[in-house]
């Protein structure tokens, strides 16, 4: 595997900041999930996204859900979600009994539609949530999104798990909603192997999440629990491995849009081949570099054809009201997210690839066309 070209995959500082950090809670035996490095990456992601403040937990899931059981979503309740997205986006839904709805993506930005968005108002105005997902680190359209929300009154949860670094008309994703999540899996632009982050302006909030996230214990000299509680909280090693991933997250975004613009450079004249939406108002952060096919050669024609050269693509996401266990919710909207995944791909993204690495990948690609 040494020599497999990936999808995305971790990428440690060449300056070694996150061992300094990890060093540091293991030279004060603070290896729990507390400490001095919970605290100070709670304190840096807020301040770099510009949020008041943060909680630093065991996965973006986690943050998902949290950020339901704060906005008070509860059984029955009705949660509007994109439907093109990972499950972890739905699957909290599920966890507080509630209903989701899913709504349709557009072609301009590949993001929830804010036309389907409305038709969903129509139909249930009784709605309790709207999750906005800002995929593969393009943003949604915020401005029209947030009019409708404000509008009906709705609390709005941003899943930014793929777009940390990326910005819509000036302002971090993930900032404009009541919550804010962001994700820091292996995968992700910049990682603690697992973890995640909910932020919000709404301190209180915050407070309360991380009440939860620590099994909801009361302040009391013995264990005494008045709430449900979970164990969510982010470890002081991997929130080490955080404050260090952060430093060089400007680094990341710029190598990730500098790995899209050589695929647009050496691609873009394929024919049927476009790429995913970069639109004036978007600043992306790149996090994969997807395209769509719409001619003789399909996307598995390409990922095949990687593969047998050791490179790792994948499909885009599986539509949820496609998923066999969420089929039975309802969906709104036409057929762009189906389409999507039905034409689209993702291409290797990983922030270490090569020019070597990149000329590989193009070559493997233009011969299919050539052939």
């Amino acid at each position: 595997m040494s020599n497999r070209i990936f999808l995305a995959s971790p990428h440690m500082s060449d300056e070694g900041f996150e061992q300094q950090f990890v060093q540091q809670a293991f030279d004060t035996n603070w290896i729990a999930p507390l400490g001095e490095n919970v605290n100070m990456f709670e304190e840096e992601l807020a301040q770099r996204v510009g949020v008041n403040s943060a909680a630093a937990l065991s996965s973006g899931t986690a943050a998902i859900h949290l950020a339901l059981m704060a906005a008070g979503v509860g059984e029955g309740d009705i949660v509007f979600c994109p439907t093109l997205t990972f499950s972890a986006t739905a699957n909290p839904i599920i966890y507080q009994n509630a209903t989701p709805v899913f709504i349709d993506s557009n072609e301009e930005t590949w993001n929830l539609c804010p036309n389907a968005l409305e038709e969903a108002f129509e139909k249930y105005p009784e709605v309790k949530a709207v999750i906005v997902v800002h995929l593969y680190g393009l943003s949604a359209d915020m401005d029209r999104i947030m009019e409708l929300c404000k509008k009906h009154n709705v609390t709005v949860i941003e899943d930014a798990a793929e777009s940390l670094g990326g910005y819509y008309k000036g302002q971090q994703t993930g900032t404009f909603g009541d919550y804010g999540i962001y994700s820091f899996n292996g995968n992700k632009i910049i990682s603690t192997s697992g973890g995640g982050m909910l932020v919000s302006n709404n301190e209180e909030r915050i407070q309360k999440a991380r009440f939860w996230a620590t099994q909801s214990r009361d302040q009391a000299k013995h264990y005494q629990h008045s709430e449900l509680g979970f164990n969510y909280r982010m470890s002081n090693v991997l929130a080490g491995i955080g404050r260090g991933q952060l430093k060089v997250l400007d680094e990341r975004v710029e190598k990730k849009k500098y790995i899209f613009e050589y695929y647009k450079a050496e691609l873009g004249d394929l024919e049927g081949l476009q790429f995913m939406p970069v639109n004036v108002w978007d600043e992306p952060n790149f996090w994969l570099s997807a395209i769509t096919l719409t001619g003789y050669v399909r996307p598995v024609d390409v990922m095949e054809s990687l593969e047998r050269d050791n490179i790792e693509s994948r499909p885009l996401w599986k539509p949820m009201h496609l998923q066999p266990y969420f089929r039975k919710y309802d969906f709104i909207g036409n057929t762009v997210s189906e389409n999507l995944f039905e034409n689209g791909l993702c291409l290797p993204s990983d922030t270490k690839m090569t020019v070597g690495d990149l000329k590989k990948t193009t070559k493997c690609i233009r011969e299919l066309w050539e052939k």
